[in-house]
């Protein structure tokens, strides 16, 4: 291992560290988080329940197999705000980084920018979405009365980890968007597309499908690794889906580094 990368490794657990103390100080947040990721698990499970409460399938998904795919929204969701959702935030958000001017000082550290906006800052209790979210995921496994093959576990792991890659850069990118429209929330818009990755592609009509493919392609985060988990995921779609995170990463680190390079810096 290079000297490089154990460094930047070697700063994660300072920065993990520091956001458990930051969250601990505050004992009212684990009753918030908790409060709040009851009521995302229970209005994501009463809409599939009264949506297939009308129809058994709709273009081919049923009550199981939707579950497994709120299951992994939900657990996409707590990995994104675990890590690299509270640290883009706290560059972009309302009174982040990018408005208050702190950004000089995170651009004055020995350290590679992206990474830093990226893994500073970690939300410890965003794992309480973590556990309803994987026991949606059993639940529907259980449900469905699969035999997961170790291909196609290995074929979810990619998927899954294929779909984290597609948020982080999506999220980067909207991030990015800030430096060029300071007075546009960007990542709050994208929160909102975000929410639709809950439900699978095929529910709905045709142009928020597209939409939701090839413009914000959400949907594939959520419906490729349901696809795999269920066993019904074509082996091309699922290395387009490898090839397409590993571009839109590179496209949202460009357009980051371009976004930088717009900074300018309060001592100025």
């Amino acid at each position: 291992m290079s000297l490089s990368v154990r460094f930047y490794l070697g700063l994660l657990p300072a920065f993990i560290r520091a956001s458990i103390q930051e969250a601990v100080a505050y004992r009212a947040n684990f009753w918030i988080s908790l409060l709040h990721a009851s009521l995302n698990f229970a209005t994501g499970v009463l809409g599939l329940v009264v949506l297939f409460g009308q129809v058994e399938q709709i273009r081919g998904w049923d009550l199981p197999a939707a579950l497994a795919l709120l299951g992994i929204f939900l657990t996409l969701g707590s990995l994104r705000g675990l890590v690299f959702g509270p640290s883009l935030d706290s560059l972009a958000g309302l009174e982040g980084d990018v408005w208050s001017g702190r950004l000089d000082y995170t651009l004055l550290r020995p350290v590679w920018t992206q990474y830093l906006v990226s893994v500073r800052r970690w939300q410890p209790l965003a794992l309480l979405d973590l556990i309803p979210g994987i026991a949606l995921i059993a639940v529907a496994f259980w449900q469905l009365r699969l035999e997961l093959s170790a291909a196609d576990a290995f074929a979810f792991l990619v998927a899954l980890g294929a779909a984290l890659l597609i948020l982080y850069a999506l999220l980067l990118a909207a991030t990015a968007l800030i430096f060029w429209a300071p007075g546009v929330l960007f990542t709050w818009i994208f929160d909102s597309i975000f929410q639709m990755a809950r439900y699978p592609l095929g529910l709905y009509p045709g142009w928020v499908r597209l939409l939701l493919t090839w413009v914000v392609p959400v949907g594939l985060i959520t419906t490729v690794p349901a696809e795999a988990l269920t066993g019904r995921l074509d082996g091309r779609l699922l290395l387009a889906t490898v090839a397409l995170a590993l571009l839109l990463t590179l496209a949202a680190s460009i357009l980051f580094r371009r976004a930088l390079a717009r900074y300018e810096s309060v001592g100025q």
